[in-house]
């Protein structure tokens, strides 16, 4: 693992952010990790890990200052979603999803809206973000849920579905589109959604192939009466935000992505060392060696691109959506094919449920899907290079 080694070396971490990893690190390893195939076993949401992790006021890094948080940098937050989700992606996509709802409150919100609203996350609430719908997935225009003034008041009228944490959060990020706006664009706003609101329903949690300890939820909104101070910036505002938005959460999901397949190696690693066959290790066959190199030259290379696209961020970068569009193909890609190599190399002992390698597979293959599908990934990557 020296390849590895030399990376982490030159991120060079300030001694706080070195505290914050080490403290992440040790509760990954004692709580996170011990407790993930149960969860995933049970499907059973991991409120154990997620107390864990508040212990630590892990949500606080991303929370700025004057609202409870102790804010640390993006890519030391992108390192923390590694480390989580090599240990449990379920857990590691739970924490990331509350970065990806609050962020634009964040960065686009008023000051009484983020005094009102960010201390409850930087104390351990759950954030969640809701955009897609079932006439509207990679196309967010197509969405229909409805947002209709009402004098102080917003009534929200529709329906949600594949939401991370919709039955669990504290706050929503809800894109909906503003019933007086005629445009398909144009319309598209943002509002904070608090539970508990009346009017507000789970209609169905889905039983997934993988991140089965991590909510899925479908949801329904019916004349849901929401403060028109929780609307985040101006009616229409909402596509801008929501492309923003993305540009932060795809290297965030990159990252989780990273985690899958660092476990996945490890893993593949540690059992061809130990496993023998015809009286010779399974890592002293030369097929094998070629593998593992391709697979470990791909895992340092991803790495050393997520860590830049980390410090575009961290160096004010504003312009860096094709950045973070290469990050989540090439991490999730990786990720996929990683944990198939995985199971392949563990033989029939990878396909049974008893060796970790079968959940990372299970684990992985979303992450080529959400936050954009690999395919819209590669046009917006592809076509960028037309001729003006």
């Amino acid at each position: 693992m020296k390849i590895f080694e030399q990376l982490a070396r030159q991120r060079n971490w300030a001694e706080d952010e070195g505290i914050i990893l080490d403290q992440v690190r040790r509760v990954a390893d004692q709580v996170i990790a011990p407790n993930a195939a149960r969860f995933d076993k049970a499907g059973e949401f991991p409120w154990e890990n997620l107390r864990a992790l508040n212990r630590l006021g892990l949500n606080a890094i991303f929370v700025p200052e004057a609202y409870g948080g102790v804010p640390s940098s993006y890519a030391l937050y992108l390192e923390c979603v590694k480390i989580i989700s090599e240990a449990c992606a379920s857990t590691g996509i739970i924490y990331a999803t509350t970065f990806h709802g609050m962020n634009p409150l964040i960065t686009f919100g008023g000051e009484a809206q983020k005094a009102r609203l960010l201390p409850r996350i930087a104390q351990g609430g759950l954030g969640s973000l809701a955009i897609t719908e079932t006439s509207a997935g990679s196309d967010a225009t197509g969405m229909k849920l409805r947002f209709t003034p009402d004098n102080d008041d917003i009534i929200v009228d529709g329906a949600k579905l594949f939401i991370t944490n919709g039955d669990v959060a504290d706050l929503i990020l809800l894109f909906g589109k503003w019933s007086e706006i005629d445009d398909a664009k144009g319309a598209i706003s943002v509002l904070i959604f608090e539970k508990d609101t009346p009017g507000f329903e789970v209609t169905r949690i889905e039983d997934k192939m993988g991140h089965r300890a991590s909510s899925t939820a479908a949801l329904a909104f019916d004349g849901a009466r929401v403060a028109r101070a929780n609307l985040i910036g101006e009616p229409g505002d909402g596509l801008k935000i929501l492309l923003a938005s993305l540009n932060k959460s795809r290297p965030s999901v990159a990252a989780h992505a990273f985690g899958i397949a660092q476990a996945a190696f490890k893993e593949m690693i540690a059992y061809t060392n130990q496993r023998v066959q015809s009286r010779r290790r399974i890592i002293d066959f030369q097929g094998n060696q070629f593998l593992i190199a391709d697979l470990a030259s791909e895992l340092a290379l991803v790495e050393n691109w997520i860590d830049y696209v980390g410090g575009l961020v961290d160096g004010g970068a504003t312009d860096f959506g094709l950045e973070a569009s290469i990050a989540k193909l090439r991490a999730s890609d990786l990720a996929m094919r990683m944990t198939t190599e995985a199971v392949q190399m563990h033989g029939g002992y990878g396909y049974c449920s008893d060796y970790r390698v079968e959940r990372l597979m299970r684990d992985a293959k979303i992450t080529q899907i959400w936050e954009g599908t690999n395919q819209v990934h590669r046009q917006l990557i592809g076509r960028s290079f037309r001729a003006k």
